[in-house]
């Protein structure tokens, strides 16, 4: 017996779809970090923190940066789905 349920139809992966998403992906995400870190090390100097509390800021920011990522990579598979029919 198989382990899982015989589907009618197979799924084949969509590489131009993939590659499209992971591309845009590399772009955004290096502006999205880049944009947290240099922004933690702007706001920890506006505000005079020290550099730990400088780390904690870039740390809060970089965890929002992953979270705007992980948005937009869902997003993004709506719209270019990673799998088709074959």
């Amino acid at each position: 017996m198989s382990p899982q349920p015989a589907s009618s139809s197979s799924r084949a992966i969509a590489w131009p779809s993939v590659i499209t998403v992971i591309s845009a992906a590399i772009l955004i995400g290096a502006e999205v970090f880049g944009a947290a870190f240099a922004g933690g090390w702007a706001l920890a100097i506006l505000f005079g923190l020290n550099d730990t509390s400088a780390h904690i800021l870039q740390a809060v920011l970089f965890g929002i940066g992953v979270l705007i990522m992980v948005a937009f990579i869902r997003a993004a598979q709506r719209i270019e789905p990673f799998f088709r029919r074959a």
